[in-house]
């Protein structure tokens, strides 16, 4: 079973240490995984992309092919970054920066990411977190001890408390 994920957004979100991290969670949980990210030259605001491959058995292309997750955090990286989605994609989008989604045949969760980070963490740096643990929820393609692990291994000494809020926040964004 091999899982394809792109994560995009602008430049300054954090989405490339998102692909980082959740490509991590997979290889704590003993699957193969493989990251691969493309950015423009700009430090914030440019268009940014991370890509996640993850599978149980070895991975022979490291490029995402046929995603099966998006994950858009800006409208320029959804109209960018979902030309190859189908049916049986599923289209996870921040509602604060992307109000037009196109219609790719496939399922679209609109979440609060970014304004969940202002209103309950302050800061909108968390904004990633909370959207990986929504995908992690929605998908359960790595286990959440994992992920949070491979989270409490790649943030900031001293902000551990708020990422685990944040993956909280996240993952309580997906409905059961």
């Amino acid at each position: 079973m091999k899982q394809e994920f792109r994560l995009s957004g602008t430049g300054g979100q954090g989405l490339i240490l998102a692909g980082i991290i959740l490509a991590e969670a997979a290889l704590l949980d003993g699957k193969l995984a493989i990251q691969s990210q493309s950015y423009g030259p700009e430090a914030r605001g440019g268009a940014s992309k991370s890509e996640v491959i993850i599978s149980e058995e070895a991975i022979h292309f490291p490029k995402v092919t046929k995603p099966g997750v998006l994950l858009a955090m800006s409208q320029d990286a959804c109209d960018k970054y979902s030309h190859d989605l189908d049916k049986d994609s599923v289209m996870i989008t921040d509602s604060l920066f992307v109000s037009k989604v196109p219609d790719f045949g496939g399922k679209v969760y609109e979440l609060p990411i970014t304004h969940s980070a202002r209103e309950e963490l302050g800061k909108v740096l968390f904004a990633n977190i909370i959207a990986l643990g929504a995908l992690v929820k929605l998908t359960g393609v790595v286990s959440a001890e994992s992920l949070e692990k491979a989270v409490l291994n790649r943030v900031p000494k001293g902000t551990e408390d708020k990422n685990r809020k944040a993956l909280e926040i996240g993952m309580n964004l997906i409905k059961d």
